[in-house]
């Protein structure tokens, strides 16, 4: 059985842009919508908007990424399943 850990893909950098761009994005609308010529109430509305749809980006990614892990972990049992099988398998045995 293979106990390599599964390894993480994204470098301090990516995750550092990410990071960036998420806050940049988040102020422009902020500061779009407090500039906006409009009355408060239409305002408001847009900001609740915006906080609903960063809360409910931030869920969708978080059961994509849960789907895709446990994706991984059922994959790793069954790899460790057929490392067995083939371990065992004694290929000069009379059946």
């Amino acid at each position: 059985m293979s106990d390599t850990p599964v390894e993480q893909q994204n470098t301090a950098a990516y995750y550092a842009q990410a990071v960036a761009s998420f806050a940049v994005a988040l102020t422009a609308v902020g500061l779009g919508i407090a500039n906006l010529e409009a009355d408060v109430w239409v305002r408001a509305f847009l900001g609740v908007a915006v906080l609903y749809l960063t809360t409910s980006s931030f869920t969708l990614a978080k059961v994509v990424r849960d789907r895709q892990e446990a994706g991984q972990i059922i994959s790793r049992v069954d790899q460790a399943r057929l490392e067995k099988l083939l371990a065992e398998h004694d290929p000069f045995q009379k059946l």
